[in-house]
């Protein structure tokens, strides 16, 4: 598939774009060099290829287990721990606030 400088004017006026005679050029090769990429991508025998839904399903169950123990049907819930990693730096965060309360902060109400 390959555009022309109509297709580019009249997709600048779908669009509600306005493009010089520079812009609208590059515009023009650059949309027909991504749909050359994409002609590349079709011409790729991907016949015996079964789809995926998901990256992680192109892991091995074996080494996907390892990384995420509790993973269900191919995927991973977690890939690490979820263990806390900083220390509780509430006080120190509120200090410059305006207005604190029991722990929060208190802020001007904007919806009546």
């Amino acid at each position: 598939m390959s555009l022309t400088s109509n297709d580019i004017q009249r997709l600048a006026q779908l669009s509600r774009l306005s493009f010089d005679a520079p812009a609208s050029q590059r515009m023009l090769e650059g949309l027909n060099n991504f749909f050359a990429v994409v002609e590349q991508m079709r011409e790729v025998d991907t016949s015996g290829v079964v789809p995926m839904a998901h990256p992680i399903d192109a892991m091995p169950l074996a080494e996907l287990a390892a990384h995420a123990p509790s993973a269900i049907d191919g995927m991973a819930l977690r890939l690490r721990d979820d263990v806390v990693s900083e220390t509780n730096q509430r006080e120190a965060n509120q200090r410059s606030a305006p207005a604190v309360e029991r722990g929060l902060f208190l802020v001007p109400k904007v919806i009546e």
